[in-house]
């Protein structure tokens, strides 16, 4: 092996060789449920047709719903439309095969949200951002 290296800002088929390379790697010690990634992405509209909800998330190899963002335009919180939005995933998801549910949030963006939602918090990393705290969250999801 070369003890040279050459670190430089990635290209599109560099990263695609990255993840292609990770996948391989876990699907060598974890087969997957899942021939690939499920998105599962919404939007919510108001009369109008004004966007004012919408979530990102979708379902890996091994059957586990991940939420990547979940927003709320800020008149419309606190009226029940991140429940509505985070359960119609969920459903879609456990419909497809998906038993758990697995996020991260900031305690100043979400943490109360998704303990009522029934989430319970598996890790978090203090003073990050400097003071406060990066919470880790799962939810089984049962049919």
């Amino acid at each position: 092996m070369d003890d040279q290296l050459i670190i430089e800002p990635c290209k599109k088929e560099n990263i695609k060789k990255i993840v292609d390379g990770i996948n391989q790697y876990n699907l060598d010690k974890v087969p997957a449920l899942s021939d690939v990634w499920t998105p599962l992405e919404y939007v919510a509209k108001n009369q109008k047709g004004e966007e004012v909800a919408g979530v990102l998330s979708g379902i890996g190899y091994w059957s586990g719903l991940e939420i990547k963002v979940l927003w709320v335009k800020k008149e419309y919180r606190k009226k029940g439309i991140g429940s509505q939005i985070l359960k119609h995933v969920e459903e879609l998801a456990k419909e497809k095969g998906a038993t758990i549910s697995m996020l991260d949030t900031f305690d100043f963006q979400a943490e109360e949200f998704y303990l009522k939602n029934g989430y319970v918090v598996i890790g978090e990393i203090k003073d990050f951002p400097k003071g406060h705290r990066r919470i880790y969250f799962s939810k089984k999801l049962t049919k």
